[in-house]
């Protein structure tokens, strides 16, 4: 597959992998762990990404050489992008924080004192069949290791938010939650960085795996350079749609160009293009790292980012490949729509700027041509106070409330004159049609129109009828879909009309105390 091996930091030295012997780039982590390292305490349960079972903790080096966790799903992540990585697995959890020449840190493994993290879960009888325990483990021991080094204990809401990625069907969340709490109560194990950092630094000399299948380019000239030269390559950013190719799909994919790699596709900045204030997001930003920045900003998408699927997926999927996708139920795009965000795409040198409204043509289908892929989305900067500003807010509904697909989801902004009149307006839906997009018929029947008035809402609201024409599938009926659509232009409504607009607790059950776990 390459001209050198996969190299990878895993239970305390650098292994190598001699991935082509394997007879494809798309043999994921899970398979690697299971059949060849034999480490089995890593379970495959859904093989999507959407129980947990699997999750392991990926560690990279951030921007400022410091050493990043990260819980991610094994199950779908490709073997190949852990090259220059470090890996962590529940077997590694027991022997962090001892002398493995002391007696409790005997083998750093079977037979070692127990971490606080797998301690507390047996103090708390967080475990029966102890399937998805594996999973907890490494979901619980990030949060833990995050917390420590910034010296914050974790609310429960905090921890739920955690490990909404991690499924259990037999114990109940609430002694797991307990176990998170009492984790810290302990004497703190932390892990020892030093020769992590020291391993991934020896790695980072490595030359880029560049092989017949599989192409992991480190600089974006050469990302160009790649894509231009093989515009059939698939690319591939978090595995987390694409991952589901090959564990559901059995798909092959021929060739892939590996975006993970390429440090200016993953910064987020501030920054002038043509005189304007954006918000700059690479297009292999993680979700999280994504939805973090705009949510800095627009506190309304807040929501949002925390129901976008899982932490697991966040950390490894990116917000450039949920919209480059164009699945007409990724929820990045219709808030970044709503936002009046455009899409930077490049195709060797020439770099063009695309509204992301105008993206998409229709059914997983968008305007990007042969060769060229997404590098960047920018987000104007918020406007100033006052009548310019655009009030935003986010909304997704769907069957489960945390990591679910959404029925219908929708990204909403009005700005209003002096008057209290509609200025501007901008309706993004998505679970609606065959693509994300405005609800022109609607936006229109608000423009110009006093925003107080509950006609001027009406007159909407019956709009929308002749900008969707929904689908019924196995999520929703087209019926549900329409009214759900009109509610929530609705609440838009009632949150954001000049007098009397209701507040966050009067119009969300969670906003009250509810939460997703407990």
């Amino acid at each position: 597959m390459s001209e050198r091996p996969i190299r990878f930091f895993h239970r305390g030295a650098i292994v190598e992998v001699d991935a082509s012997a394997q007879g494809r780039s798309t043999r994921t982590v899970l398979e690697w762990l299971r059949e060849e390292a034999l480490c089995t305490g890593t379970k495959e349960g859904c093989a999507e990404g959407d129980c947990g079972a699997c999750t392991v903790v990926v560690g990279e080096l951030d921007a400022a050489g410091a050493l990043a966790l990260k819980p991610v799903n094994a199950c779908i992540r490709f073997l190949p992008t852990l090259d220059g990585k470090a890996l962590f697995t529940v077997e590694d959890v027991a022997g962090i924080g001892l002398d493995p020449a002391s007696p409790a840190g005997a083998g750093a493994g079977a037979g070692a004192a127990l971490h606080p993290v797998q301690q507390s879960l047996v103090d708390c009888h967080g475990s029966q069949c102890g399937f998805c325990t594996p999973g907890f483990v490494m979901s619980l021991w990030s949060c833990y290791e995050r917390h420590h080094e910034a010296g914050t204990l974790p609310t429960r809401q905090q921890l739920a938010d955690d490990l909404s990625g991690n499924l259990c069907r037999c114990t109940g969340y609430r002694p797991i939650l307990d176990a998170g709490q009492k984790m810290f109560e302990a004497a703190p194990r932390r892990l020892d960085t030093a020769p992590v950092v020291a391993a991934l630094r020896t790695l980072a000399a490595d030359a880029p795996l560049a092989g017949p299948a599989f192409h992991a380019p480190r600089t974006l000239a050469e990302l160009a350079r790649v894509r231009a030269a093989r515009p059939q390559a698939r690319l591939l950013a978090g595995s987390t749609d694409i991952g589901l190719w090959v564990t559901k799909q059995l798909r092959e994919l021929p060739e892939v160009i590996h975006l993970g790699d390429v440090a200016e596709l993953r910064t987020i900045d501030e920054r002038h293009t043509d005189g304007e204030r954006v918000l700059c997001i690479g297009a292999a930003a993680t979700l999280e790292a994504a939805w973090a920045a705009l949510a800095a900003r627009w506190p309304a998408v807040r929501e949002m980012w925390l129901r976008f699927a899982s932490v697991p997926v966040r950390q490894a999927g990116t917000m450039g490949g949920n919209v480059a996708n164009g699945s007409p139920i990724g929820d990045s795009a219709p808030v970044l729509i709503a936002l009046d965000a455009r899409l930077v795409l490049r195709r060797g040198e020439r770099v063009r700027r695309l509204p992301l409204a105008d993206f998409y043509v229709d059914y997983m289908k968008n305007r990007l041509e042969a060769g060229e892929f997404v590098q960047a989305i920018e987000v104007p900067w918020p406007g100033r106070a006052g009548d310019d500003a655009m009030t935003l807010r986010a909304y997704k509904i769907s069957k489960r409330f945390d990591s679910d697909i959404s029925a219908v989801s929708a990204g909403m902004a009005i700005a209003l004159d002096v008057q209290g009149r509609v200025r501007d307006v901008r309706l993004a839906y998505g679970g609606m049609a065959a693509i994300v997009k405005r609800a022109a018929a609607a936006e229109a029947a608000l423009r110009g129109r006093p925003w107080n008035d509950e006609a001027t809402l009406d007159a909407a609201v019956a709009a929308l009828a002749a900008d969707f024409k929904p689908l019924t599938d196995m999520r929703a009926s087209d019926r549900y879909r329409a009214r759900v659509a009109g509610n929530l232009l609705r609440r838009f409504w009632l949150e954001t009309r000049p007098v009397a607009p209701l507040a966050e607790a009067e119009v969300s059950v969670f906003a009250r105390g509810g939460t997703a776990l407990a």
